[in-house]
């Protein structure tokens, strides 16, 4: 896989489909813990027709380097690679995490982004007393048992037990340090009172059972858009995963409306 070397860190990532394809290029990006083999479904889809990008993030899957603290600064390796690619506009797709990471773009670089796709993300993340509490007594825990309890709560219920596990392996491979540092970035992340300078056409796909960003928050979110377009699912917070080929359909559709 072609690696592109960022700020010490070597990110893996795959450019498929025709580069003379349907519309501008898709750029997906996964979330914390995770990699870029979430979109596995929608790569599979889309590339038949359109160029699409995925990258394993800093310190997860297949690339290297430490973790960061901020999530601006994972919007950096992105717009980097999208440099790297030479992608002047594209639809951002981020999952958690990586629509984080995408309305950190949207925001500082509104001209590279002609449409935005946020799976289970939010804006800011918010607990009650008793909830921010039990997230930070949570760190104090070992750190396999800190991750195998948030990939555990991330998934509906009913979920296959046996594909949870082999989640969770995945999820406690990626360095403790860069999991814990990640962690905190995303607990400092707050965008929530600049979302309505988000212009784009928005698509925001939500699992109903999401308990890791509840579907309420995201809705909060979603007012504050000014064209957001609003899709919830019987899923949790692995939408990608647990039910891909709804979640494919919905991009499809979207990104199939004139501008």
């Amino acid at each position: 896989m072609p690696q592109l070397e960022v700020d010490g860190a070597a990110l893996t990532y795959d450019d498929e489909g025709p580069r003379d394809g349907e519309g501008v290029p898709l750029v997906f990006v996964h979330g914390w813990t995770a990699n870029r083999h979430r979109w596995n479904h929608q790569l599979a889809h889309f590339a038949e027709k359109r160029r699409v990008i995925r990258l394993d993030l800093r310190g997860h899957g297949e690339s290297g380097g430490a973790g960061v603290r901020t999530i601006a600064e994972l919007a950096n390796d992105v717009l980097a690679l999208l440099d790297h690619l030479g992608i002047e506009r594209c639809v951002l797709v981020g999952h958690s995490m990586g629509g984080m990471i995408a309305q950190t773009i949207t925001l500082a670089h509104p001209e590279r982004v002609e449409r935005l796709v946020l799976v289970n993300s939010i804006g800011r993340m918010t607990y009650s007393r008793g909830r921010g509490l039990l997230m930070g007594v949570s760190t104090l825990v070992p750190f396999k048992l800190f991750v195998a309890t948030n990939i555990q709560r991330a998934f509906a219920p009913g979920y296959p037990r046996e594909e949870i596990r082999a989640y969770i392996k995945a999820s406690a491979d990626t360095p403790r340090e860069v999991v814990m540092t990640l962690y905190g970035a995303m607990r400092a992340f707050d965008v929530l009172d600049r979302v309505g300078e988000i212009s784009v056409p928005t698509l925001m796909i939500h699992g109903y059972h999401d308990i890791q960003l509840p579907v309420r928050q995201m809705l909060r979110m979603a007012k504050a858009y000014p064209d957001a377009e609003v899709r919830i699912i019987d899923a949790g917070h692995e939408l990608p995963v647990e039910k891909p080929e709804e979640l494919t359909r919905a991009l499809d559709r979207f990104v199939r409306v004139p501008a």
